[in-house]
């Protein structure tokens, strides 16, 4: 029987970028995927709402992905393959509740004026975070995204001591533990400017006051300014379309509807899986693109190490809610049109509140919405004169304890009704900020935590951040302490996805890193796309 190369469990960013960089290094690549289509929360759907509105169910963001090495090294063949990105010169704007708005802009220089405008120095400060980024950008983006338990990385940190001496390093590593809150009201004076920054750290899987909340927010700041908010055209799912004819073209193998139900280990070395309906697939190598629990409570069982994922955490839930318009949207400002993501938030406080209602479980009473206008940067996504909303909710609980508005009569589970109910809730706020709502809403569509788990194992309860991503479980500890990069104690099995090292996103750099620790990175067999 024919052994791979390497077997790939799943199909997300993480699994792709591994199978596309290795299958070009001319190694044998099948990956698997237990659903009828790949792309993990690369989705795309005209079947969401109406006949010709096309929404990205889940993921829709493409800065990370752009932005990291693993675009870097596949950008060129992907475009070939029909990757094709769309953008805007306004990647992030917040709208509050009083009908003030800021919206950011690509051009540094406007907005430093717009933020001295709002704030005095507040553009200033901008130019001083943005800029510090910049120029630690080596540095700080080898530990956001490298293999950290590395040789690499310990003479980074060498010549970072050598550079700034041991006590600016500490002096550094300091103040990059800050938490969001503490950055933004120290140094910004303006309302606006702490409103268009706070709801950022919630999609890094963080609230404003957790460590190391204030650096994100400075590298997100950085990331929208220079690359934009970019989505993709077609739809997040014709990204996954892409890394699928660039895996075919190089002798990939991608099967879907084919579920793995337990990873072969003899010896301490693996040798491929069994599937669901008894399969057996050999291979030298296994990639498994899961969260710790399917890994090794699932599919390793009785050969997992004891204890292995039994204190891995996972985080709040995620809600998502897709509209229907029959014509262009009234935004209650003005200038925000074209912007990609808009955030309805109030402030520091009202994301602080939203997001530790929904840690403990509750509904929150005023959640902190996040609202893409995908037809504003690709007018394919909707029927012409039409426009199409994407909702993000990123602070919603995966069970439910209660509502903290006190309204809305809960269960544990998240039901249809409360569903609605939720989605209600949510829509007031929207028609608060949209003058002409009423009049252009044709059709809703809303998922729960529990909907988006169900459409992919890896959201656990809806989490769609691959765990939660304190302090504790992130950079060397992530998933867990005594993890080494994405090895795992099994010989020739290795651990990628938002569970890992450099974390969640669709920036795909664990597939990244552990294809380059499999050889991608050298001179492939083959040439071209």
């Amino acid at each position: 029987m024919a052994t791979f190369d390497h077997l790939i469990i799943g199909s997300g960013i993480n699994a792709l970028v591994a199978a596309a960089l290795l299958s070009r290094k001319g190694d044998s690549v099948l990956v698997i995927e237990r659903e009828d289509r790949i792309g993990g929360c690369m989705y795309t759907s005209d079947a969401v709402t109406l006949p010709g509105y096309h929404h990205d169910v889940m993921a829709t963001t493409f800065v990370l992905f752009l932005t990291g090495p693993a675009h870097g090294a596949l950008g060129d063949d992907l475009a070939a393959h029909g990757l094709e990105f769309c953008h805007s010169e306004h990647p992030t704007a917040v709208l509050r509740p009083d009908g003030s708005a800021l919206a950011l802009s690509m051009d540094r220089a406007a907005n430093v004026a717009t933020f001295n405008q709002s704030g005095a120095g507040d553009g200033d400060q901008h130019a001083a975070d943005v800029g510090g980024v910049e120029q630690d950008a080596d540095f700080l983006f080898a530990l956001l995204g490298q293999p950290l338990w590395s040789a690499g990385t310990g003479w980074l940190l060498a010549k970072q001591a050598w550079k700034r001496g041991l006590n600016g390093l500490k002096t550094w590593f300091g103040e990059a533990l800050e938490p969001a809150r503490g950055w933004l009201e120290t140094r910004y004076d303006s309302a606006d400017v702490q409103a268009l920054w706070a709801p950022w750290v919630l999609h890094v899987g963080l609230t404003p006051e957790a460590s190391y909340g204030g650096q994100m927010s400075r590298v997100i700041a950085f990331a929208l300014e220079a690359a934009g908010a970019p989505i993709v055209k077609g739809g997040a799912g014709q990204a996954a379309a892409a890394f699928r004819s660039l895996i075919e073209a190089h002798g990939g193998v991608i099967r879907t509807g084919i579920e793995a139900r337990k990873i072969m280990v003899d010896g301490g070395k693996v040798h491929g899986v069994i599937t669901t309906d008894d399969e057996q697939i050999y291979a030298k190598n296994v990639i498994a693109s899961t969260a710790p629990g399917q890994l090794y409570e699932g599919l390793l069982g009785d050969q997992s190490p004891p204890q292995t994922a039994k204190k891995f955490r996972h985080g709040r839930g995620n809600f998502q809610l897709h509209y229907a318009l029959d014509g262009p949207i009234e935004w209650a400002a003005d200038g925000l049109a074209d912007v990609a993501l808009i955030h309805l938030a109030d402030g520091v406080d009202s994301v602080s509140k939203s997001c530790n209602e929904a840690e403990r479980g509750m509904l929150p009473e005023v959640p902190t919405i996040c609202v893409g206008q995908p037809h504003a940067l690709d007018p394919s996504r909707c029927p012409e004169g039409k426009a199409v909303l994407w909702l993000q909710i990123p602070d919603a609980p995966m069970q439910i304890k209660g509502d903290a508005g006190g309204k809305i009569k809960t269960t544990p589970e998240w039901t249809e009704k409360t569903r609605e109910a939720f989605a209600d809730r949510i829509e007031a706020i929207l028609k608060n900020h949209i003058r002409n709502f009423d009049e252009i809403k044709l059709k809703r569509r809303a998922y729960s935590p529990a909907d988006l788990a169900a459409m992919n194992v890896n959201l656990v309860g809806g989490d769609p951040y691959g765990g939660a991503c304190a302090l504790d479980q992130f950079f060397v500890w992530r998933p867990v302490a005594g993890q080494v990069n994405n090895t795992t104690p099994v010989k020739g099995l290795y651990h990628i996805g938002a569970s890992t090292h450099p974390g969640p996103g669709l920036g795909g750099g664990s597939g990244f890193n552990v294809a380059n620790a499999l050889g991608a990175s050298k001179k492939s067999k083959g040439a071209g796309a």
